[in-house]
């Protein structure tokens, strides 16, 4: 029999039976994580792996105590982002988000069970705090047609059962996202639904120690992926071509995909939130982008950057732009520290130059972890009185916005930095340069 060096090699040869996130050094484990490039960058960077068995006990920990701190008997997650943060398994994760099929019940003893693809229970296996798996939460028309209320029911009388055994039969119970017929099903089996969303969004807004180690390692591959993005950019390429290298190369360190298609060129990107195409990159212009890229552990790193592109000077409107971006998410970031209301973040901010108010960002800032999370800080004439009255936490993470955008222009600056919420203050996680020829300095 022909053996191969592929069926038998390590990820890494020295690290013994574990990485060093503790995770089985083979090339066959089941979950998610870093590939062999990632770990030997990060190490070259200096940077400590997080202990995944830790984050992971530390998000189970604030799941339930949220949960008890409400007095629910349990959270029932469908929300394919809720799920990872509760059990760190994932399974088809974008097309869970518009197919769900894939349900997690965390009860207020610990307790928890997901229901997942029936061939594919194995998924979460790896992780002990998962007690049980099972299947039947694909309450979905394509996938159960018209009797979408019989599967419904079944599924809701195994949560009535569970919350009996292990909520203390408190029928006061969140959910996040549950479909129309799965909702009505636990509401006649007697289910007092309250807000998931709020619940897990609570619980995932303040960062343990291990999952800012995460975040760093995540940020270090996004930047590396970026940098090579930055030396494929010239003029001659189109904007996918330009974008798809990010892609690349954050899959290629272990991340995981991209939610947007923020990187347009030249006057497309006026105004924004036009989505990366085929238009070819003229010498000359500028190329803005926004990562929001899901990276190595599941991690967002969410930040933004313009360069200029070309053999000659930016305008002076450009770099008076692009100044004024900088100043405006440097001023905004140096009033982070715990303690302060987000009420006070939006009326202390940084206030842009009228020729830019119409078209500026949708928020002043948002938090960061899995993906854009809670809480949105938004511009003082945006403010919703009651919203957000609440204060920073050391271990929050929230990434800075700036789009300085003319109305009637032909371009944009988009900037944007993601920033940790220390003991005493501040960390901008993210190191990647600004432009120093629109930044006026070259």
């Amino acid at each position: 029999m022909t053996t191969y060096y592929r069926d038998s090699r390590k990820i890494d040869p020295n690290s013994g039976a574990t990485l060093g996130d503790g995770t089985p050094n083979d090339a066959d484990r089941i979950e998610i994580g870093p590939t062999l490039l990632a770990l030997e960058e990060w190490k070259a960077a200096g940077l400590t792996l997080p202990n995944l068995a830790a984050m992971r006990e530390h998000r189970w920990q604030r799941l339930t105590r949220h949960i008890v701190d409400r007095d629910y008997g349990g959270l029932l997650m469908f929300d394919p982002l809720n799920i990872r943060y509760a059990t760190d398994s994932t399974n088809m994760q974008l097309w869970n988000t518009h197919n769900p099929f894939r349900a997690v019940l965390l009860c207020a003893d610990g307790y928890m069970l997901i229901w997942d693809y029936k061939n594919a229970p194995f998924l979460s296996r790896f992780n002990p705090l998962v007690r049980e798996q099972r299947s039947g939460a694909d309450l979905f028309y394509f996938d159960r047609g018209d009797k979408i209320d019989v599967a419904a029911d079944v599924f809701a009388r195994q949560v009535k059962e569970l919350i009996g055994e292990h909520g203390g039969a408190n029928r006061r119970l969140a959910i996040d996202k549950p479909m129309v017929h799965g909702l009505r099903a636990l509401e006649a089996q007697g289910f007092e639904v309250m807000d998931g969303e709020e619940v897990t969004e609570k619980s995932r807004s303040v960062k343990g120690a291990d999952e800012i180690l995460a975040m760093r390692c995540a940020s270090h591959a996004c930047e590396v992926a970026i940098r090579e993005m930055e030396d494929a950019c010239q003029p001659g390429l189109s904007e996918d071509d330009i974008w798809s290298v990010l892609h690349a190369q954050n899959i290629k360190r272990g991340g995981e995909w991209i939610e947007t298609r923020l990187l347009t060129s030249g006057p497309r990107t006026n105004p924004w939130f036009q989505e990366c195409g085929a238009r070819i990159v003229r010498n000359n212009e500028i190329v803005a982008f926004d990562t929001d890229l899901i990276g190595s552990y599941g991690i967002c790193v969410d930040i933004s950057r313009t360069w200029w592109v070309g053999d000659s000077s930016p305008r002076p409107d450009m770099i008076e732009a692009m100044q004024v971006a900088h100043e405006h998410i440097m001023t905004n970031i140096d009033m982070l520290k715990p303690g302060v209301a987000l009420r006070d973040l939006t009326f202390n901010c940084h206030t842009l130059p009228d020729k830019y108010q119409k078209q500026k960002y949708g928020s002043l800032m948002h938090g960061v972890g899995l993906c854009d999370e809670w809480p949105l800080v938004s511009y003082p004439d945006r403010f919703v009185e009651g919203a957000f009255d609440y204060v920073l936490e050391p271990g929050m993470v929230l990434c800075a916005e700036a789009l300085v955008s003319p109305e009637g222009g032909d371009f944009s600056i988009k900037l944007e930095d993601q920033v940790l919420v220390t003991q005493t203050g501040y960390e901008i996680l993210n190191k990647y340069p600004f432009d120093a020829r629109l930044m006026g300095q070259g």
